[in-house]
C-alpha cells in the first residue's frame, strides 16, 4: 500500500506535428514573465481594483485574448523558469533550484531552450530581465540560444541586498566582502561573446548606471525600468526588418520581495502599499510594451503570452501576492503552483475567451515550436536522446481542439518522485512541505512555511481532492463514503508508470544547487539501488490500496 516513498512522477514526450509554416507567415512571439505574481492579484482574476492595485493594461490584455484558469507553473523561481525554458520537468535538467552567487553552475549546456529551439527555425531571439538559471558562462542566455541578452539579472532580488551593510549590518565583514566580490550585476552580451557587466544592483533608491566612465550601481526600484527600455528598443529594431520573425522573452523582477516600487509608482496604487504599488508598476510597464508593439505595426502578427514563474509567496506577507487557493510558493498545494496566464494573437485567438484546460509552463516549448513550424529535437545539444514534457496548446489557442494533457506532476526541490499528481480533475497528494508551521487563523487549512518547513509523507495512501468541487483542497475524499474516488488511483498509477520508464532511458542531470536535505542513510542508498535495478528490469509494481 505504499504510494509516496517509491512512486516516480511522469509526463510524456510530445513532438508537434503538421506542415511547416512558411517563413514569412510565422508569427512573432512576445513572452512576458513576471515574478511571484499571485493568482488573485490581477484584475482579470478577481484582483485589480478590488484588492487596491489597479491593472488596466493586463485587464486589456485579457479582453483581447484568452485567459487560462488551470495553468500551472512550478513551486518556485528557478524550477518554474527552467520548466518554461526547456519544456522539461526541472529534475531532468537538474534545475530544481540554484546555488548562491559565486558558486557557479546553472542550466546545463546540453539543454534546449525556447531560444535555441526557435533559433533553428530562423527566429531572431532576445532576452532581457531575470534569468535565475545559474551564473556560469555556459548557463547564460547568450549561450543558451539567445542572439542577445540585455540587462540579464542572475539572481532573485534578495541576493542583491546581501552585500549591502544597510540591509544586513550584522553580517561579518569578510562575508560581506565575499558577496561584494562574487555577486554579478546586470549582464549584457551577444551570442558567442563574453558577457559584460552593465552595472551593479543593490537595494537602495539609486540610479547611477555609470560612475566615472565605468559600471555604476542601479537600485532594485529602478531595475525593471531597464528591462522595459531593452524591450522597447528591441521592438523598434525588429520593426526595421518585419520579414524576420522574432522571439523576445521579457522577464520583470516585480513582484518578488523586497518590493521597492520605482519613485514614480510610489503611492500610485489604491492601497498605497509597496506590494500594490509594485503591481501597478508591473502593469504599467507591460502596457508600455504592448503599446510599442502596436505602434510598430508588429502586433497583428505577434503571439503575446504572459504568465508568472510560480504561485504567490504567502509566507512573506505583507510583501507578497494573494491566492484564493491553499498553500504558498514552495509547496505542492494549488496556491504554490496554479498561476495566471493570458495569450493574445490577433485574428487567431478570439477575444474574451477562457480556457479551463489542464496546461502549464512546460507546454510553452511545444506550443511555440508548433506555431513557429519548428520540430522539437530528438537529441539534446550534446547529441544525446532527450525527452520533453511539453504538449502543444495551439489547438486550445485557435479554438480547434482541447488539451492532450491529462495529468500534471508537482515537485519540490529534491524530489524525483512527485509530491503530488493531478489526473483530470482529481489530485493525489503524497508528500507535503512546510506543513509544521503556525496556523494562519480560525479557518486555516494549511501553514505558510513553504519550502522552509519540514517535508513529510502524508500516509501509506495519498490525500485525494476533487479540484472541480474543492479547488482549495479542504476535503480529502480518499475513503469518504459518499464521494470515494479510490478507483482513480488506477489512472494515477498508469501516469506514474510512464515517467518511471523515462527516468531509465533519460536519466536526470546532476542537481545544480546546494542544500541540506537530511542525512544520507544506508537504507536510502539500498532503496535507491533497488529502485534502479527494478526500473532497469522493466518497471515496478505499486500495490493499489484496498481499504482493508
Amino acid at each position: 500500500m505504499l504510494f509516496g516513498a517509491t512512486a516516480l512522477a511522469a509526463t510524456t514526450m510530445f513532438t508537434p506535428a503538421g506542415a511547416q509554416t512558411p517563413q514569412q507567415q510565422r508569427p512573432n512571439i512576445l513572452f512576458i514573465v513576471s515574478d511571484d505574481t499571485g493568482l488573485g492579484d490581477l484584475g482579470p482574476y478577481g484582483g485589480g481594483e478590488g484588492r487596491g492595485m489597479q491593472t488596466p493594461n493586463i485587464d486589456r490584455l485579457a479582453s483581447q485574448g484568452m485567459m487560462f484558469h488551470s495553468f500551472y507553473a512550478q513551486p518556485s523561481c528557478t524550477p518554474g523558469r527552467a520548466a518554461m525554458q526547456t519544456g522539461r520537468i526541472p529534475n531532468r535538467s537538474g534545475m530544481t533550484t540554484v546555488a548562491f552567487q559565486g558558486q557557479g553552475g546553472g542550466l546545463p549546456a546540453a539543454e534546449w531552450t525556447l531560444g535555441s529551439v526557435l533559433k533553428t527555425g530562423g527566429y531572431k531571439t532576445y532576452f532581457t530581465g531575470k534569468w535565475h538559471l545559474g551564473e556560469a558562462d555556459y548557463a547564460l542566455p547568450n549561450a543558451q540560444g539567445y542572439d542577445v541578452m540585455k540587462y540579464a539579472g542572475l539572481y532573485h532580488l534578495n541576493a542583491y541586498t546581501y552585500a549591502d551593510p544597510t540591509w544586513f549590518p550584522d553580517m561579518p565583514t569578510d562575508l560581506r566582502e565575499l558577496f561584494q566580490r562574487v555577486t554579478k550585476g546586470a549582464l549584457s552580451g551577444n551570442a558567442g561573446q563574453p558577457p559584460k557587466e552593465d552595472f551593479k544592483i543593490n537595494g537602495q533608491y539609486v540610479d547611477t548606471p555609470v560612475i566615472d566612465g565605468r559600471e555604476g550601481v542601479v537600485g532594485i526600484p529602478f531595475f525593471d525600468g531597464y528591462v522595459e527600455k531593452a524591450a522597447l528598443e528591441f521592438l523598434d529594431d525588429a520593426a526595421r526588418t518585419p520579414s524576420t520573425p522574432f522571439y523576445i522573452n521579457v522577464n520583470f523582477m516585480k513582484v518578488h520581495q523586497p518590493n521597492l516600487p520605482a519613485p514614480e509608482f510610489q503611492h500610485k496604487s489604491l492601497s498605497k502599499s509597496k506590494y500594490a504599488d509594485s503591481v501597478v508598476e508591473l502593469d504599467t510597464r507591460i502596457g508600455r510594451i504592448l503599446d510599442k508593439l502596436q505602434a510598430t505595426g508588429l502586433a497583428q502578427n505577434t503571439l503575446v503570452f504572459y504568465t508568472t514563474d510560480n504561485g504567490a509567496w504567502q509566507d512573506v506577507y505583507p510583501d507578497a501576492g494573494y491566492t484564493p487557493l491553499r498553500g504558498t510558493k514552495g509547496t505542492v498545494r494549488e496556491g504554490g503552483n496554479r498561476v495566471p496566464a493570458i495569450a493574445v494573437w490577433p485574428g487567431k485567438i478570439k477575444p474574451n475567451t477562457k480556457s479551463h484546460d489542464l496546461v502549464g509552463g512546460l507546454d510553452l516549448m511545444a506550443t511555440f515550436a508548433s506555431v513557429a513550424g519548428v520540430k522539437l529535437p530528438e537529441n539534446d545539444r550534446a547529441n544525446q536522446p532527450i525527452v520533453f514534457d511539453s504538449y502543444d496548446m495551439s489547438p486550445i489557442l485557435l479554438g480547434t481542439g482541447k488539451s492532450q494533457r491529462k495529468s500534471w506532476f508537482y515537485f519540490t526541490e529534491n524530489e524525483l518522485s512527485p509530491g503530488a499528481i493531478r489526473v483530470n480533475n482529481y489530485k493525489f497528494v503524497f508528500n507535503l512541505r512546510g506543513d509544521d508551521g503556525a496556523q494562519t487563523g480560525g479557518l486555516a487549512v494549511d501553514s505558510n512555511l513553504g519550502w522552509k518547513g519540514a517535508e513529510k509523507y502524508v500516509a501509506t495512501v495519498p490525500q485525494v481532492f476533487d479540484l472541480w468541487q474543492d479547488p482549495q483542497e479542504r476535503y480529502d475524499i480518499f475513503m469518504n463514503n459518499f464521494t470515494e474516488r479510490t478507483w482513480m488511483a488506477v489512472l494515477m498509477q498508469e501516469e506514474l508508470k510512464k515517467i518511471m520508464e523515462t527516468y531509465v532511458k533519460y536519466p536526470p542531470r546532476k542537481l545544480q544547487s546546494f542544500g541540506y536535505t537530511g542525512p544520507m542513510t544506508l537504507s536510502n542508498y539500498e532503496r535507491f539501488q533497488w529502485v534502479r535495478e527494478e526500473l532497469a528490469k522493466g518497471g515496478m509494481n505499486i500495490p493499489m490500496p484496498t481499504g482493508n
